[in-house]
């Protein structure tokens, strides 16, 4: 089946089609993580492609591949983000009617986004509070209206397409010992894997997804494609319940590692890029940078590549991924306090609990039975961890009664 799947794969031909559609992206040498490392580190900069993410290349190299009698019924689609986007481009270049489904939450920024590239040529349908929900419309709605569906990922057109990537990658550098790549329904990682498996197989692919949505991970432990029970959204372009079934036939024997990257490491990444480096990076996008501390001792002395795959990230998220970032680097933390019912508890607390680098952020009291005050939900920033530690030896030695919010997931997200 591999082999059939591999030879229906025509990247080549792909990178012709989409040569006057989709920029040949920048493969950028970064000299500080390849200090950091020892080893000679590239980015491949998709953020800077036409919308901002590698995904026209799949979803145009698809779109075009229909027969005049498909692209007369028209294209439809489901997504909140980068392939939305790709679609709606793609239709308007053809010039091929297309409704994008998106569920009925997705911010505006997105909304207009799409909007701008599709012009008159398409219609966005707000439908459903989930992806799932969402998607589940668009299937019904292309079937009855006959209308050809465009998958994001699972689809030898739509792969074939994001494996250009790796052929300017190629163009530019040869003898890569390691790929980063995010993954999400696998449709870049099985295009990109099956490139390099053709013309550098020495390089080792390594997947990366979201600690909180191990959809690949669980796919090649269980040896098959399976639909986790709930997944964490904040990589949101790379976040699904269930990987491809071509993808995952493709990708089990090309990914030499799968990697996890906890959220908060994802988010601390973007800033980082951001404030060193003037990167807008998504969550998704971010993926493969985060993922390079847990592969240090694999990347002395070698040639590595990671691929930044999207910049679509809302300024409205910045303030959630500063939060994120906090709270995995162990600089902000929550607490209940129940103070002593006598005067000066709280002055008490500010004056000889708290350290000389440690901020308030966030002061109030929890109702509790109908009373004006109870137990007080405190946030405090602080410089390092060794100023935590410090805190909490304070607050244990001063006998404050406190919980701390963060190690409860369930009371954290009801309270923060």
């Amino acid at each position: 089946m591999i082999k059939t799947l591999t030879s229906q794969i025509d990247t080549n031909k792909a990178a012709y089609v989409l040569k006057h559609v989709a920029l040949k992206t920048p493969l950028q040498y970064h000299r500080k993580l390849s200090e950091k490392f020892g080893a000679e580190v590239y980015l491949k900069r998709e953020d800077l492609q036409v919308v901002r993410s590698y995904k026209i290349r799949g979803a145009y190299n698809l779109i075009q591949s229909l027969t005049e009698e498909q692209r007369q019924r028209g294209v439809v689609c489901a997504s909140a983000g980068n392939h939305a986007q790709g679609v709606a481009f793609s239709c308007r270049e053809l010039n091929i009617h297309g409704v994008i489904y998106m569920p009925a939450i997705t911010p505006k920024q997105k909304i207009n986004q799409v909007k701008m590239f599709g012009g008159d040529t398409i219609e966005i349908v707000l439908i459903g509070d989930t992806f799932d929900e969402c998607q589940a419309h668009a299937l019904q709605f292309a079937s009855e209206k006959e209308m050809i569906f465009i998958p994001p990922f699972d689809h030898v057109k739509v792969i074939e397409g994001q494996g250009t990537v790796a052929k300017e990658i190629l163009e530019e550098q040869s003898n890569i010992d390691f790929v980063f790549v995010p993954v999400g329904g696998g449709g870049l990682c099985a295009g990109l894997g099956t490139y390099f498996q053709t013309y550098s197989p020495h390089t080792k692919i390594i997947g990366v997804e979201p600690t909180g949505a191990p959809s690949m991970k669980e796919a090649l432990k269980a040896g098959k494609p399976v639909v986790l029970d709930t997944i964490q959204r904040f990589v949101d372009g790379a976040s699904v319940k269930k990987v491809g079934d071509l993808t995952f036939a493709l990708c089990k024997d090309l990914i030499t590692d799968m990697l996890l990257v906890p959220e908060g490491k994802v988010s601390s990444t973007i800033l980082q890029l951001y404030n060193e480096d003037a990167i807008v990076a998504e969550p998704a996008g971010a993926l493969s940078i985060a993922a390079l501390d847990q592969y240090a001792h694999h990347l002395k002395g070698k040639k590595v590549v990671c691929i930044v795959s999207g910049g679509n990230n809302d300024i409205d998220r910045m303030q959630e991924i500063k939060e994120r970032s906090l709270l995995y680097e162990g600089l902000k933390h929550y607490f209940i306090v129940r103070f002593a019912q006598r005067p000066g508890a709280l002055k008490e607390f500010v004056n000889h609990i708290l350290g000389p680098n440690d901020d308030i952020v966030r002061f109030e009291f929890i109702q509790k039975h109908n009373k004006e005050t109870g137990p007080a939900l405190i946030g405090i920033e602080v410089k390092s961890r060794e100023d935590f530690a410090l805190l909490i030896e304070r607050m244990d030695g001063h006998h404050l009664n406190y919980t701390l919010v963060n190690q409860n997931e369930n009371l954290f997200e009801y309270l923060v």
